[in-house]
């Protein structure tokens, strides 16, 4: 968590001592009409750092406490996105799909070409796709790590209009090393694309829209980061792993 500027710690530890200082008095905390004169506030100041310097523990507990609270609206917020949004979140027709079109249950990927960890949950995701035949599997295509992310998400959503994309998508995740457009378009020969046509499709206006409603969907339910999975009501951040998800998804089935 990044630290707080030391003015809002001060504020929180001021706002924190007062409350206690006041629950030990008996009396909740009143604030006048009038301004504390400077000798109120220095005795005041005094008492603060005095409590704070005897129970340290408070700012922590005070931290803490706001930290759950904002996570919990955080993921209130979340949900209540997930309802809303749920048609744009699974049936968008431009989104590539991987495993059954008519699967019972649908997992959302939002991924990066250049992502580690999105390459690291390839293997998985495809064991995930052959042992299980009804999950129906959206991607996602959130290119925030450069300029070569974008240029591979392109090629990726115009490899469609080829009927590679599945084989395209796995050769891209595949690769070791950073990206390039040149490596990009190596990769798209060596799976039998033709890159003129791939170019074409890359400038289309419907693969532009694919890339920034899929951009524009992530910002608004909080995901800042690949991979991220959507299953039923759950956004699940990072390299969760394959029993993760299989739990995930059997919960979704049964709810």
């Amino acid at each position: 968590m990044a630290s707080l500027r030391l003015p809002v710690l001060r504020h929180l530890a001021h706002l924190a001592a007062a409350g206690v200082i006041a629950s030990a008095l008996g009396s909740a905390p009143t604030f006048a009409a009038d301004p504390f004169s400077e000798a109120q506030k220095e005795a005041l100041d005094a008492a603060i750092r005095d409590y704070i310097l005897k129970h340290p523990e408070v700012i922590v507990e005070s931290l803490n406490a706001m930290q759950q609270r904002q996570e919990a609206a955080e993921k209130q917020q979340q949900r209540l996105a997930l309802a809303q949004l749920q048609a744009e979140i699974v049936a968008n027709p431009n989104d590539p799909v991987l495993g059954n079109p008519d699967g019972d249950v649908t997992v959302v990927e939002f991924f990066d070409y250049q992502c580690g960890y999105c390459k690291r949950m390839v293997e998985p995701v495809m064991q995930l796709l052959k042992q299980d035949p009804n999950v129906r599997w959206v991607m996602k295509e959130f290119p925030i790590l450069g300029p070569a992310s974008v240029t591979a998400a392109r090629a990726s959503v115009a490899a469609r209009s080829q009927g590679a994309y599945r084989e395209f998508h796995i050769a891209l995740m595949g690769f070791r090393g950073r990206l390039s457009d040149e490596t990009v378009f190596q990769t798209a020969r060596e799976v039998g694309l033709d890159i003129g046509k791939l170019k074409a499709d890359m400038a289309a206006p419907e693969t532009e829209k694919t890339i920034r409603d899929a951009t524009m969907l992530a910002r608004t339910l909080g995901v800042n980061g690949t991979p991220a999975f959507i299953i039923g009501d759950e956004i699940l951040p990072g390299a969760v792993g394959l029993d993760t998800l299989v739990q995930q998804i059997e919960a979704a089935r049964k709810g």
